[in-house]
């Protein structure tokens, strides 16, 4: 983060009982806060019955602690008692004695600071962070005058007094609760005791600032180079959008030119997706930016307009992500004709990027685009631009269809690049685009494999002590993956431990929470659907569509469609499959098309299902999406099935059997089993008795597979299907016992379970 605009340290101020010792050009001031502090360190020096493991975990809040914004006493008294309570009693008594005693008592402190330095050892090095703190503070007090110094010692009083009135109030509360008798006063009493614990209780980033003035210049670096670093890495750590804009609007109040501050500003709207926020932030910042001529010292005259051609390409970048398009390609527009008449070869290759996201948001092909962009940034030399164009291929060509040996190759090249120059962020983003690659073309194992890999390592930049990961989109995207993975397999137990840790790790107010909310609502929808539950889906289809208007609607009509809303669910899903052709969303595509074919069964037009469904073959083998194709070959057998082939059904399916097996999800494994039966058991029919019989027997046993299947998801009218099929069987092969043991179990199910008029043989 650059250095504070200097002008902020030549403008003496006297705000609420702060004194601003900055008129000799010093770039800090004496606080309460920071004589507090200044007597922490006086203790830590002289007091000889400090362990070492106390004395260790003092010295870890020291940088914090000089760095980080004032805070109240009790705050500071809290934080040191976690430490080391014998220390925090020694620097409470001696706050005590300065505030209530006289004004000599604070002179007699700062004399005595110099000490510290004295002597053949002495107890402070004059170069060390904490040296020359104490320096600071002493110059910055020896320069007031005998007023500055009255007000200071007065607001070191209030200072203390606030600390002391908090639990001087608990006792009176406590007092006030043994003599109340009326039970109305005693829950009035309670609630104020519990506010005041919880305001006692708030975490230390989230407090006030005990001061309202100005933060001097070791403060605001340090303030807005950990936010800035939090809302990069670990959003839910930083402070809250209202929280943090509020410090940084009185940061701004003593100096408007503060060009950091801003930028910080625009990062908070876009949490909040503040269109008009952002936007005012982003272009004060490069105002202040050029004013202050920040820019200009370190890069001469050429910094202004490094300026402004930087300005207009975030400000495209801005626009675009808000899907201002229009407003986007003028400010890039913009941004390239300044950085072509400097010759900036490195911010026309930034704008090349963006010019391909934007034309890749409008729908147009931008693959050419893409490549001349990955090639100028290895021929410029940069690492961080070239890994992102070759993953954006990657993902592209994924889309595309190409084959999973070539996309890995790319991809191991991009992650060569990462280790080479330690660019642990791609690194995560890279792994977490290996999950999704093989989540689209069906191999959930594979993708379960990459999802492990990511959670178990490490970061390179954790941006907090003793955490190994940062709360990114990479692992936000896995996480997802996984909770789905989990879910698909019938662990919902697992999917719901999986959740809940990405709730606490991305709160809802986080950026990336909308990934882990579409997520939850997805499988809470399927769990609805397998249990029947169809009048709870209406509020999640709500909540999809909301997130992802697309996956919204498609759930729409498979809610409609499981209700025998026929032409409701038709008319919704022509309109969706129209809008996919024309973006060439192609999943969704044969997902449609794959639920259009069972609509066609319901109506008993097999025979008009057939060219759909080979519609949906040839687009789910073109672009190599495996999963899908064995879906639409059992969607296939089915068919054919029911036009009265089962042996030509039976030879399709042990295309389709093997991938779904392997890598599906729980429910197509049992749909499989149960229509592998059913063409057993339709082709029995030709068969010799003995033959027959073995037939039978066969169906029976995928039965109780795939009965086994849909208890996991708890899909209780299939178990009902199954029962049902299985004491026709067992009466075919004269086994009463059995037979009378499942039509039992099929009476009790079909009494709890409402019957939606869909037959067994037009259901897969």
């Amino acid at each position: 983060m650059a250095s504070v605009h200097e002008s902020l340290y030549f403008n003496p101020m006297m705000t609420n009982g702060v004194v601003h010792a900055n008129v000799f050009g010093i770039k800090d001031w004496v606080t309460p806060y920071k004589i507090s502090v200044l007597v922490l360190l006086s203790e830590m020096t002289k007091n000889t019955k400090i362990g070492l493991v106390e004395k260790r975990r003092l010295n870890k809040q020291i940088l914090p602690l000089l760095q980080g914004p004032d805070m109240t006493l009790s705050k500071l008294i809290k934080i040191i008692e976690e430490c080391c309570p014998n220390v925090a009693s020694s620097v409470q008594i001696r706050i005590k004695l300065m505030a209530e005693g006289e004004l000599k008592d604070m002179e007699q402190f700062f004399d005595d600071l110099a000490d510290s330095f004295s002597g053949t050892v002495p107890e402070v090095h004059k170069t060390s962070v904490v040296g020359l703190f104490l320096r600071h503070m002493i110059l910055a007090y020896n320069k007031l005058s005998f007023s500055q110094v009255y007000k200071l010692y007065t607001s070191l009083q209030n200072y203390f007094r606030v600390n002391k009135n908090k639990p001087s109030l608990k006792a009176e509360n406590e007092e006030a609760e043994m003599d109340l008798t009326n039970s109305e006063e005693e829950e009035e009493d309670k609630e104020e005791r519990k506010m005041e614990k919880e305001d006692l209780d708030l975490p230390v980033g989230e407090e006030e600032m005990a001061c309202n003035g100005p933060l001097s210049q070791k403060q605001a670096e340090y303030f807005l180079s950990q936010q800035a670093s939090l809302l990069k890495n670990d959003e839910s750590k930083a402070l809250t959008p209202v929280l943090l804009q509020k410090e940084l609007n009185n940061l701004l109040k003593f100096n408007p030119d503060f060009a950091e501050a801003h930028y910080l500003s625009y990062l908070n709207s876009l949490r909040v997706q503040d269109v008009f926020s952002s936007t005012h932030s982003l272009l004060h910042y490069f105002d202040r930016l050029i004013l202050t001529g920040a820019e200009s010292k370190s890069n001469g005259d050429e910094g202004y307009g490094r300026s402004l051609r930087y300005a207009a390409l975030n400000l495209a970048a801005l626009h675009c992500r808000f899907g201002h398009y229009h407003q986007a390609e003028l400010a890039l527009q913009e941004a390239i004709r300044i950085a072509q008449e400097s010759s900036d070869h490195v911010c026309l290759q930034h704008c090349l990027s963006w010019l391909y996201i934007l034309k890749h948001r409008k729908g147009a092909d931008s693959s050419v685009l893409l490549e001349h962009s990955v090639k100028r940034a290895i021929h410029f030399g940069l690492p961080y631009l070239v890994s992102l164009g070759i993953q954006s291929l990657v993902q592209q060509r994924a889309f595309a269809g190409k084959t999973t040996d070539k996309l890995m190759d790319a991809l191991k090249d991009a992650d060569l690049l990462h280790w080479k120059h330690s660019l642990s962020e791609l690194i995560d983003i890279s792994t977490a685009q290996k999950t999704a690659i093989w989540r689209l073309y069906g191999q959930s194992t594979m993708a379960l494999q990459q999802a492990q890999m990511l959670l178990s390592m490490n970061s390179l930049d954790a941006v907090n002590v003793g955490v190994q990961q940062n709360n990114t989109e990479s692992f936000a995207v896995v996480l997802c993956h996984l909770a789905e993975l989990h879910a698909e397999q019938g662990h919902f137990s697992a999917a719901s431990e999986i959740l809940k840790h990405l709730k606490e790790r991305f709160p809802p107010n986080c950026q990336h929470a909308k990934l882990w909310m579409l997520f939850d609502q997805k499988i809470q929808f399927d769990r609805a659907m397998n249990d029947g539950k169809y009048h709870t889906t209406e509020s999640l289809v709500t909540g999809i569509t909301a997130l992802n208007s697309v996956e919204g609607l498609y759930r729409k009509a498979i809610v409609l469609k499981a209700q025998n809303q026929t032409v409701e669910a038709h008319k919704i899903l022509q309109v969706l499959l129209t809008h996919c052709q024309k973006v060439r969303n192609i999943e969704m595509v044969i997902r449609v098309l794959l639920s259009l074919a069972e609509l066609y069964w319901r109506s008993s037009c097999h025979a008009v299902a057939l060219p759909v469904l080979l519609q949906a073959l040839a687009l789910s083998r073109e672009y190599r999406l495996q999963y899908l194709a064995s879906e639409t070959v059992l969607s296939l057998a089915f068919t054919q099935l029911m036009l009265g082939i089962p042996e030509q059904a039976l030879n399709i399916l042990h295309m389709a059997i093997e991938p779904i097996l392997a890598h599906g999800a729980v429910l197509d494994k049992g749909r499989a089993m149960l229509l592998v039966a059913k063409c057993q058991v339709a082709s029995a029919a030709s068969y010799s008795p003995h033959k027959k019989t073995e037939a039978l027997e066969s169906a029976i046993l995928n039965l109780n597979e795939a009965k086994a299947y849909f208890a996991k998801v708890d899909c209780k009218e299939q178990i009902r299907d199954i029962l049902y099929l299985q004491a026709r069987l067992f009466n075919s092969l004269g086994k009463i016992q059995e037979r009378n043991k499942c039509a039992m179990l099929f009476r009790q199910m079909h009494q709890e379970l409402p019957s939606h008029g869909v037959s067994l043989l037009i259901r897969l």
